[in-house]
């Protein structure tokens, strides 16, 4: 019944864990941070930049599953900096069709993974 789900399109993990795990149609991704999923070097430019390597590695484990950001229900966003919310809340939209976007938590924290600035994980449904 659970299915796990890779992509080289994606950063490998760089722990136990999976990039997602498919439970009967939902899907449920780790945190994705801005790795390059080629180099998996940090694309660190901007928090614009930051966002948009995460958001692609998001879309690239849906894609491994079948799915497209249509299909998300829920997301989870921690950042560092609160202050980058608008910026980062913009690259995210456009990933989704607002009408229709996912429930979602953005939470402040301390520290996140290689020091990054945000990192996102998600839960969608086929």
């Amino acid at each position: 019944m659970k299915k796990i789900i890779f992509t080289e399109k994606a950063p490998a993990p760089i722990g136990p864990y999976n990039q997602a795990v498919l439970v009967g149609n939902t899907l449920y991704s780790s945190g994705q941070i801005a790795l390059d999923p080629a180099t998996m070097e940090l694309v660190l430019d901007d928090i614009e930049t930051e966002t948009k390597q995460v958001m692609e590695n998001l879309k690239a484990v849906l894609e491994a599953a079948d799915m497209t950001f249509e299909n998300v229900i829920k997301t989870s966003i921690f950042i560092m900096n609160m202050g980058d919310f608008a910026r980062i809340n913009t690259v995210y939209g456009s990933y989704f069709n607002e009408a229709k976007a996912p429930a979602r938590e953005t939470v402040q924290v301390a520290c996140l993974p290689k020091n990054v600035n945000i990192e996102i994980s998600m839960i969608a449904v086929k």
